[in-house]
């Protein structure tokens, strides 16, 4: 191997260049020179740029974590109020349900009522309106309370009507409350008019609490279904013409000289919240009687007053006549 001339340059470890502090100032002064052309005449933009297009791809994939993040937080929270919101929903809709249901029942109740405040002044009697609490707790009998008592003037044998007939009558009469035996009782008794025939019966509450029947009835009696039964008004409580109930058979055979008629009432007893409530007939007898016999011994007192008066003026026209006759007679 040949042998050359010696290398005279020092190594690469122990060359020295330009200071660090010069190109520190070096560095210092390009970096100001670029932001002021940059910001004046916009020179690195397309670098910028062409950076920024390089570099986009890199910086999707890097943020492709955080964007899977809030797109699943962003998914939840939407169920979450997606399902708030059917919640809500649900309980407008069984709101809105209850409303109808009561704005319903409202209505109904307000036809009856409508029905009973028309009936009230087409009655010659004086009535109490009352509302049905409950029904009595005796399974052998059909009776149920209502929120009128003593107090407001109800009393026993009081009949009991609504918008479409005769319900019952009062037989217990408490404080604040009554009890109303309803003709479907076993031991309830109603006089009764045949509208059709004109004939007169009496109606009593079947044994079984489901209706009414027609008792010692002739076999051979001008009755058929469809006829209406209404009140007679004999029995001096129930006024006369109010609908009872209708005809629904009428069962004659031939080894009993009676036919077995059952009726059903055309209140409907189970379903009835608002009654009126009737001054008996004979305690209506009496009070119209005492308002009658009232009204007379007013009317002459008043004519006895007048009478008074008047025997008064003559008289004192009489004497005022006299003392000017004898004031003119003097010299």
């Amino acid at each position: 191997m040949p042998l050359g001339p010696p290398d005279r340059n020092p190594p690469p470890f122990f060359r020295q260049g330009a200071s660090a502090q010069a190109r520190l100032v070096l560095c210092a002064a390009l970096a100001l020179f670029l932001m002021v052309a940059d910001a004046r005449f916009h020179v690195v933009e397309p670098a910028r740029a062409a950076l920024a297009l390089v570099l986009h791809p890199f910086q999707r994939l890097l943020l492709s974590p955080v964007d899977a993040w809030e797109s699943f937080g962003d998914y939840r929270r939407g169920t979450e109020r997606a399902m708030a919101a059917e919640a809500l929903a649900r309980q407008q809709l069984v709101e809105q349900a209850e409303r109808l249901a009561r704005a319903a029942q409202l209505q109904a109740e307000n036809q009856r009522l409508r029905a009973l405040l028309e009936l009230r002044p087409a009655l010659d009697v004086a009535s109490l309106s009352a509302e049905v609490l409950y029904e009595a707790a005796d399974p052998y009998s059909r009776r149920v309370v209502i929120d009128r008592g003593s107090r407001h003037g109800v009393q026993a044998g009081s009949p009991v009507i609504n918008d479409s007939g005769v319900l019952g009558q009062v037989t217990r009469v408490y404080t604040l409350s009554a009890e109303v035996t309803l003709l479907s009782d076993k031991d309830a008794a109603i006089p009764v008019l045949n509208s059709r025939t004109q004939a007169r019966n009496a109606a009593f509450g079947s044994s079984d609490g489901n209706g009414m029947e027609l008792r010692f009835l002739a076999a051979n009696a001008d009755i058929k279904p469809g006829d209406l039964m209404s009140t007679s008004g004999l029995d001096g409580v129930y006024p006369s013409g109010l609908p009872v109930a209708k005809v629904t058979s009428v069962e004659r055979r031939g080894d009993t000289s009676f036919a077995s008629v059952r009726l059903q009432p055309v209140a409907q007893l189970d379903s009835v919240r608002h009654v009126l409530v009737l001054q008996p007939q004979e305690q209506h007898a009496k009070a119209k009687a005492e308002a009658a016999a009232m009204l007379a011994a007013e009317a002459a007192s008043a004519a006895s007053l007048k009478a008074q008066r008047k025997a008064a003026a003559a008289e004192a026209k009489a004497e005022a006549k006299a003392d000017a006759k004898n004031s003119g007679g003097q010299p």
